[in-house]
C-alpha cells in the first residue's frame, strides 16, 4: 500500500479548493493507498476523515511568503514524522529538500502569461506584478527540484516545459457528473429570487470571483454591444462575484469592472449574485441560456466542463487550453475582443439547432473527464517514482 501525503495547504478558493474536494473521496475508496491530507485550519472543519484518510490542520501563515517559508523550513519534520511515500505538493511550490520523492501540481498559468504582466502594469498594480514576477521564479525553480510536475492540460504541460526545461507530465483534471449534479442541494433562497427575477431575458453565466485573468471587462463590453443589437430583448450576465475588490479572494482590485458596469449603464443587465455554494451550482447553470468565458490565461477551467454537463452551450476566448478541454462543444473568439465574442453569442442564440448541437456534443465531451480516471493515473505515477527511490 503507497502512503500517500497531500500538502494542501494552499487549498483556499477556486482551484485548489477544488482539486482537494474531488480527489479525496477518489481516494478513499480505494484500499492500495492511504492518504495523509494536509490543510489550513480554515477547511479542517469541511473534510471527512475515514479509515484511508487521515487529516492534519496546520496553522500555517496566512500570507504567500510566509507559507513557503513554512513548507521549506517545518513541513520536511512533518513528512519525517509521518513516513509516506510519496509526497503530492498541491500549490504550485515544491518542497525543495523533500525526505521523499515528490510529485508537484502545477496550475498557476500567470506566471508564463505575458497578457497577465502587461494587464498589471497598465492597471498600475506594480506590487502585483512583482510579486508574480517572484512567484514565477520560485515555481520555475519548483518543477526543477520535485521529482515529477504534473500539469492539468498538455496544453499548459507544454508551456511548462519550455519555460522551466524540463519534462512535465500532462494529467487532465477530472469530473464527477453525478456528485455535480445532486439534486438534494438547491439556491439559496436570495440566489433564486435574483435569478428568477431575469426571467425572459438571455441569461449568459460566468462563474468565477473576480480576478484580472478572467478578463471580466471584455465580457461587459460585449453585454453593452448585446444590449443594443438584441433590443428590445432583454440581456442579463450573471455573476457569482460581486465587483467589490473586499469581496473576492486575492489582491485583485475590481474598482475597473465595476467602473465600467457604471460608464456603460448596465447596472439592470449585470446581475451580481456573489459566491454561491458549490453543490447547488448546477442549478445556476441550467438557469443560463449561454456559458462565455473571455479568460485570457487558464490552465483547464473546471467551469467549462460544468457548464458542458449541465446542458449549456459554451463560448470561450480562443486559447489552446480551451480547445483542449471543449473541442467541437463549443464556439471560440479571439480573447479581447467584445465585438467578436458579442457574435458568438448572437449566433448561438438565435440558433436553436445549433444550441441542440453544442449540447450534444457538450454532454458527451464532459463525460471525458472522471475523477478516478486521474486519480488511477497519479497512483500509478507515485507507485513509479517509489520504485524508482527505493532502487
Amino acid at each position: 500500500m503507497t502512503h500517500l501525503l497531500i500538502n494542501a495547504l494552499s487549498a483556499s478558493a477556486g482551484g485548489g479548493l477544488t482539486y482537494v474536494r474531488n480527489v479525496l473521496p477518489q481516494l478513499a475508496l480505494r484500499d492500495d493507498v492511504r492518504t495523509t491530507l494536509l490543510v489550513g485550519e480554515a477547511l479542517r472543519s469541511e473534510i471527512k476523515e475515514s479509515n484511508r484518510v487521515t487529516v492534519l490542520a496546520e496553522s500555517s501563515p496566512a500570507s504567500s511568503a510566509g507559507r513557503f517559508l513554512y513548507e521549506q523550513f517545518h513541513l520536511p519534520t512533518l513528512i519525517r514524522r509521518c513516513g509516506p511515500d510519496v509526497l503530492l505538493s498541491t500549490g504550485n511550490f515544491a518542497v525543495f529538500r523533500s525526505p521523499v520523492p515528490q510529485i508537484l501540481l502545477s496550475r498557476n498559468a500567470l506566471y508564463l502569461s505575458s497578457d497577465f504582466f502587461r494587464d498589471v502594469r497598465e492597471r498600475g498594480d506594480y506590487r502585483l506584478w512583482i510579486d508574480t514576477e517572484v512567484k514565477g521564479a520560485l515555481a520555475r525553480w519548483s518543477i526543477r527540484a520535485a521529482d515529477c510536475t504534473v500539469a492539468p492540460s498538455e496544453a499548459f504541460a507544454g508551456e511548462l516545459r519550455q519555460w522551466a526545461a524540463k519534462d512535465v507530465t500532462c494529467i487532465h483534471h477530472g469530473f464527477d457528473h453525478e456528485a455535480f449534479c445532486n439534486e438534494a442541494a438547491t439556491l439559496p433562497q436570495h440566489v433564486q429570487a435574483r435569478v428568477a427575477s431575469t426571467e425572459g431575458a438571455l441569461r449568459i453565466l460566468f462563474v468565477s470571483h473576480y480576478n484580472y485573468y478572467r478578463n471580466f471587462e471584455t465580457l461587459i463590453r460585449a453585454i453593452a454591444i448585446l444590449k443594443k443589437k438584441l433590443h428590445p430583448q432583454a440581456v442579463r450576465l450573471i455573476l457569482t462575484c460581486k465587483l467589490i475588490s473586499l469581496d473576492n479572494p486575492g489582491s485583485y482590485q475590481a474598482d475597473t469592472a465595476a467602473a465600467l458596469v457604471r460608464h456603460l449603464k448596465l447596472g439592470e443587465e449585470v446581475v451580481e449574485l456573489g459566491a454561491v455554494p458549490y453543490p447547488a451550482l448546477h442549478h445556476l447553470y441550467r438557469s443560463c441560456d449561454v456559458y462565455a468565458t473571455p479568460a485570457y490565461a487558464e490552465t483547464f477551467a473546471h467551469p467549462l466542463v460544468e457548464a458542458m454537463a449541465s446542458g449549456l452551450p459554451v463560448i470561450a476566448s480562443d486559447l489552446p487550453v480551451h480547445r483542449e478541454i471543449c473541442g467541437e462543444a463549443a464556439q471560440y473568439f479571439p480573447r479581447f475582443s467584445a465585438d467578436d465574442l458579442a457574435a458568438r453569442i448572437i449566433q448561438v442564440s438565435e440558433s436553436p439547432d445549433q444550441q441542440a448541437a453544442m449540447r450534444a456534443k457538450g454532454l458527451s465531451r464532459s463525460r471525458d473527464f472522471s475523477w478516478d480516471i486521474h486519480v488511477e493515473k497519479l497512483l500509478r505515477l507515485a507507485q513509479r517514482l517509489v520504485a524508482l527511490h527505493v532502487r
